[in-house]
């Protein structure tokens, strides 16, 4: 039966307009203009400047030849050109690429190529980077350079035009490109590659204003809030939060490093209200120097993500004044997509006890409409019961478009109409998830995925090697750390030293194990690896 209700009732230009997390800066710089918008060091930016800044950008990315549908690649870190360029560059139509500036050069050239960069913005900490990577790349994406007025290191010489002098190319009345559609991409991130080569998520204007307002909402945040940027802006967007801060008029706080004075600083100074980071950034602020640390007088809100935080860190947040929330997501989920919501009765209970139920991952995110732990087979919930694992499943307009150029993967990854994240977990009788176990041995060191598998190839390509397996060790300041065990081939004899040197010709230092453990491996009838048994032993390393 036709709705009578949708007779000749049309979407219009009056009724309809595609969603997207640009409009948010617009109507800040609009109805806020004086508004700071950012601090970094010295400089102050209130929201019109940054609003000019960035239609600025998108002007000269187009005289520049970037059309819709272009990629513009970022290497930077948390400064305000990286806030520019969540705006500018899909003002301009183009998808924005934030790069991983932790990478090593040969990922960041497959990256450049995979997403045919046409543009990269480079820091000028890491021009040299840049230039290593660019050896590789085929096609050579234009280089402008931001010289930060923060970065006091080395310059390195590169023929490539300065950012602000790019920016004055542009103008500042510019009508910049409103999605043409809100399903377009906004921006690709890669993961960290488990198997193969890192897989490209594309995200769309709809998912990221969605998402962008859902921490606002899910976390409860005043209009004005003061964000710190300890998480790195490259990491799924920020989590969505340079388009969040805009949608509140807040303020933030960049910091080129995790430092923990330049950390208690800002909260003191600038009266922080919220940080996002991996437990390490905890670490880091409660093992601060007594001379750098400050009496909080207002509420601070710690978000954070990856391995669930210590109980002895969670208790020394919350002496130091911070109140902590577990979140959960994936880049395929715009970053967090489930929140460890605090019920008030749960407050009084032991602490031990509140830290068991901190270390549940929560319940779906505002934005997200489905969140469920399945059977992968039957595709049916697994009893809700706190014991029986299944594959943790997302559905809804803060899942990702799709991975880039890979339909088969992108197949895979919705069969059955549910994004599978491939992580292990279980449901408890209240609908609280909880991660037992990461079915493609991810290991989360600081924030950053590992793949236990990378780790492993470099290893096997190693004479003496006959077995190698990786597994997480946890570790005090960073969450978790690779360890490998080792099985060597009969009468060849190698140090920990020597494999730790073969390591750092193929591997990013932050993903070198931190342990070797010279022992026979388990392995089944079949000779699959018993990595259970691995991970115990590593838990008491």
């Amino acid at each position: 039966m036709t709705n009578p209700y949708n007779q000749n009732l049309d979407q219009n230009p009056a009724n309809h307009q595609p969603l997207t997390p640009l409009t948010f800066l617009e109507r800040a710089a609009s109805v806020f203009p004086d508004q700071v918008a950012i601090i970094h060091g010295d400089l102050r930016q209130n929201y019109l400047n940054l609003y000019t800044r960035s239609v600025k950008l998108s002007s000269a990315l187009n005289k520049a030849g970037i059309k819709r549908g272009d990629t513009v690649s970022a290497l930077l870190p948390n400064t305000p050109a990286m806030l520019e360029c969540h705006y500018g560059v899909p003002m301009s139509g183009a998808i924005l690429h934030s790069i991983n500036t932790r990478l090593d050069p040969a990922v960041i050239s497959f990256q450049l190529n995979h997403a045919e960069s046409k543009i990269m913005i480079v820091d000028s900490e890491y021009i040299a980077l840049a230039k290593e990577a660019l050896k590789h790349t085929k096609n050579k994406p234009k280089i402008i350079e931001y010289d930060d007025i923060e970065y006091i290191g080395k310059r390195e010489k590169f023929k490539s035009i300065n950012y602000d002098d790019f920016l004055n190319e542009g103008d500042e009345t510019f009508e910049w490109l409103m999605p043409e559609d809100e399903w377009d991409a906004i921006s690709i991130n890669y993961t960290s590659g488990t198997t193969g080569d890192p897989k490209g998520v594309v995200t769309h204007h709809r998912g990221a204003y969605l998402l962008a307002q859902g921490n606002a909402l899910t976390m409860s945040m005043p209009k004005h809030s003061v964000y710190l940027w300890t998480l790195p802006m490259f990491h799924c967007n920020g989590w969505c939060f340079p388009w969040t801060m805009s949608a509140i008029s807040g303020t933030h706080v960049c910091l080129r490093q995790v430092r923990a004075d330049k950390i208690w600083h800002s909260i003191s100074e600038y009266k922080v209200t919220h940080l996002c980071g991996a437990p390490i950034v905890m670490s880091v602020i409660v093992d601060a120097d007594d001379i750098d640390k400050r009496k909080i007088n207002h509420s601070v809100q710690f978000l954070t993500a990856a391995a669930p935080p210590p109980e002895k860190i969670l208790t020394e947040m919350n002496r130091s004044g911070f109140n902590v929330t577990h979140l959960y997501g994936l880049t395929e989920t715009y970053g967090p997509a489930v929140v460890n919501d605090w019920q008030d009765h749960w407050s009084k209970l032991t602490q031990e006890d509140q830290a068991r139920l901190k270390a549940r991952q929560g319940v779906r995110y505002l934005p997200l409409e489905g969140l469920d732990v399945l059977d992968p087979i039957t595709m049916k919930p697994v009893p809700r019961d706190g014991k029986t694992l299944g594959e943790v499943m997302f559905r809804g307009n803060v899942v990702m478009k799709g991975y880039f150029k890979n339909p088969k993967a992108t197949k895979e990854a919705f069969s059955g109409g549910w994004f599978h994240s491939g992580d292990l977990g279980v449901m408890h009788p209240d609908g609280y998830l909880q991660l037992k176990d990461r079915s493609k041995d991810i290991i989360i060191s600081g924030g950053e995925n590992i793949s236990s598998i990378e780790i492993e190839e470099v290893l096997y390509r190693h004479d003496a090697i006959e077995i190698a397996a990786v597994v997480a060790m946890p570790h005090k300041k960073w969450g978790e750390t690779p360890c490998a065990f080792i099985q060597t081939i009969d009468k060849h004899g190698i140090s920990e030293d020597e494999l730790k040197t073969w390591c750092m010709k193929f591997l990013a230092s932050y993903k070198i194990p931190k342990k070797f453990v010279f022992t026979t491996i388990p392995r089944t009838s079949t000779g699959k690896i018993q990595k259970f048994l691995l991970r115990d032993k590593a838990k008491n390393f």
